[in-house]
């Protein structure tokens, strides 16, 4: 999927319409997800990509205390506004927040006991890149949980939403739908996300159905259980 043309960050003039959606839907999708992710992965160092301004790690952090979480993002203003939510929320200690590429990790081999993102494969110019580096950082044994796309405008009250906006973001929200035409959003399909992980190290893996989104979860194996491609796809269904 390299060469194909998208917008893998959000703009900076545009980040405070997503940080206010994001904000609205903490309760109803985020704390949610991390509810999910706790029940799989409930210590440990877990890598949230695409962390945006900060909720999921923010929610991890406040349920369980014996998990750190390292948020990675492309936009500096999520990242400055995740520094800020975390410590509004007085969790800064167990949460790290850095802006970086999902596509090539800083983070040497075998360092998480989870990956996480939501919401973001779908904008990616190269998945498969992406996808090898999730097995690469998680330890044998591990998982990684792909929610794709994220259900967070399900969620949103527009009125709400526009109703917090000040007169630059009324501005932006303007200019958004010109934003969508330049950069059309993908839809995925189970079939083209299972050809993308059968081109990684990953080789027991799971596609669930989840109203319009998919999660995906994906296994390292540890190593007495082998490396062969013997595992098949597991689609399930809501």
């Amino acid at each position: 999927m390299k060469g194909r043309f998208t917008i893998e960050r959000i703009p900076a003039p545009l980040a405070s319409l997503y940080e206010k959606a994001s904000r609205l839907v903490i309760r109803t999708y985020y704390s949610q997800v991390a509810e999910d992710i706790l029940s799989r992965c409930s210590h440990g160092l877990i890598l949230d990509l695409g962390t945006g301004p900060g909720y999921l790690p923010i929610e991890l952090a406040k349920r369980s205390p014996a998990v750190r979480i390292i948020g990675v993002d492309l936009s500096r203003p999520f990242i400055r506004k995740a520094r800020a939510n975390a410590a509004g929320a007085g969790c800064s200690e167990r949460i790290h927040f850095e802006v970086g590429n999902a596509a090539h990790l800083r983070f040497r081999s075998r360092s998480f006991e989870g990956v996480v993102s939501t919401g973001m494969l779908h904008v990616l110019r190269d998945p498969v890149s992406v996808l090898r580096e999730c097995w690469r950082v998680l330890k044998p044994g591990h998982e990684a949980w792909i929610y794709d796309p994220a259900r967070v405008s399900a969620y949103v009250d527009a009125a709400e939403w526009k109703a917090s906006l000040d007169p630059f973001e009324r501005l932006m929200n303007r200019l958004l739908p010109l934003f969508v035409r330049l950069n059309p959003p993908r839809s995925l399909t189970r079939q083209q996300v299972a050809a993308w992980i059968r081109q990684t190290s990953f080789t027991q893996y799971t596609i669930e159905g989840q109203g319009n989104e998919f999660k995906i979860t994906l296994i390292k194996q540890s190593e007495t259980q082998g490396n062969g491609h013997d595992q098949k796809l597991q689609w399930k269904e809501p």
